[in-house]
């Protein structure tokens, strides 16, 4: 259940803040909103913006002319006297997972092709206008995860690892639980080397993958031997993939408070950095030290929504931080279909200085949702196979 809604929050908050973005976007410029749609059809409330008031609409499975269909089971007009109407729609489907902003005269994914080149239409607007209007979901995700890092900072305090060689917590499956270290137990030497400081304890532990090790730890005031065998984990670096020595045991944090600016270099270092792991996941695919099934997709977003969930609000938001960079990242990429696309296609339009026929703009999204399919397939046939294996 913790996943369930976990998920819904996430992907429901993220889809949400990028479709508002292109919304508030739009209209900053004066082009006509058709529809603003939260979910996954089929709809199920929509509100419609018209002269003198609202239109509420409620819809359900109905029985009409001997067939059950979905329908419009209940509406209500809202009056509003003076109020010019716009006639947008505003929609909450029946599955808040998705999102999409319908604005009059653009080519996108509803291949819509009735464009008139009136003045509140997209595609009679200036260069600058559309670039603005197409970038905004990306910049409005950016700029929640940003928030959510400075919040977080400003709330919790600057987390600063402690030098001292004493355990604060466990990973279970790991050797060091199987070996009896507990928490609070203080490194004392490994393999007769004295322990210092914590880096001295990874430094030494790093350097010996799948390795008998010995260590005397002090519980209690009371020096205890111990013995177990590394375990290991991979880490790029600059001269590939290393492969470190690892025991499980986790360091004490300590926090910090730091100012309002402090906050925000902290936003600023977590987004960055976020944005920074995608460019090296895809330098490692690009280096064939990762493959395409190392990547996940929607469940695997949802199992690690649900972790991050059970483990407190601070790493859930962390969390869903890192999705929202991603969605900026990935929709910013020059694939037809995505938000990059649309900018790649104006930018060649405003390079050309004439605007694309309708044929080819059609065709160009047409190829970018096959693609995007196929990858959609992939990843998801990714996930699929990580949880029978």
């Amino acid at each position: 259940m913790t996943t369930l809604w976990a998920t819904i929050l996430i992907l429901g908050v993220l889809i949400t803040i990028h479709e508002y973005g292109h919304f508030i976007a739009a209209r900053s410029v004066g082009i006509r909103v058709e529809r603003f749609s939260i979910g996954i059809p089929p709809r199920f409330l929509t509100l419609t913006s018209i002269e003198n008031g609202w239109l509420l609409r409620l819809f359900f499975i109905k029985k009409s002319n001997g067939k059950f269909s979905w329908q419009p089971i209940y509406e209500k007009m809202i009056s509003k006297p003076h109020r010019p109407g716009s006639s947008t729609e505003y929609v909450l489907a029946l599955l808040p997972l998705g999102g999409y902003v319908k604005m009059a005269g653009i080519i996108d994914e509803s291949m819509d092709a009735e464009i008139k080149y009136e003045d509140d239409e997209f595609m009679s607007k200036p260069l600058w206008a559309k670039l603005w209007v197409m970038s905004a979901g990306v910049i409005m995700n950016t700029i929640l995860a940003f928030a959510i890092f400075a919040a977080i900072g400003y709330t919790q305090g600057m987390p600063e690892v402690s030098d001292n060689p004493i355990v604060a917590e466990l990973q279970p499956g790991m050797p060091a639980l199987a070996a009896g270290i507990q928490p609070g137990d203080q490194i004392v030497s490994i393999n007769g080397i004295s322990i210092q400081t914590w880096k001295d304890l990874t430094s030494i532990i790093h350097a010996q993958p799948n390795k008998e090790i010995t260590l005397i730890v002090l519980r209690k005031n009371v020096e205890i031997n111990l013995s177990l065998t590394t375990s290991f984990f991979t880490s790029p670096s600059e001269a590939g993939i290393d492969t470190l020595g690892a025991i499980g045991i986790i360091p004490e944090i300590l926090y910090t408070d730091i100012s309002i600016g402090e906050a925000i270099k902290s936003g600023w270092r977590g987004t960055v950095g976020s944005f920074g792991m995608i460019i090296m996941s895809l330098k490692m695919l690009g280096s064939g030290s990762a493959s395409m099934s190392d990547f996940g997709g929607p469940i695997m977003i949802a199992q690690l929504a649900g972790q991050t969930a059970e483990a407190g609000w601070v790493p859930f938001l962390t969390f869903m931080a890192m999705i929202s960079v991603n969605l900026a990242f990935i929709n910013i990429l020059p694939i037809p279909g995505l938000d990059g696309g649309h900018i790649m296609i104006h930018l060649v339009e405003g390079i050309i200085r004439r605007p694309l026929s309708m044929k080819a703009r059609i065709f160009i999204q047409q190829i970018g949702m096959v693609f995007l399919l196929m990858l959609m397939i992939t990843i998801i046939f990714n996930d699929i196979s990580r949880l029978f294996n």
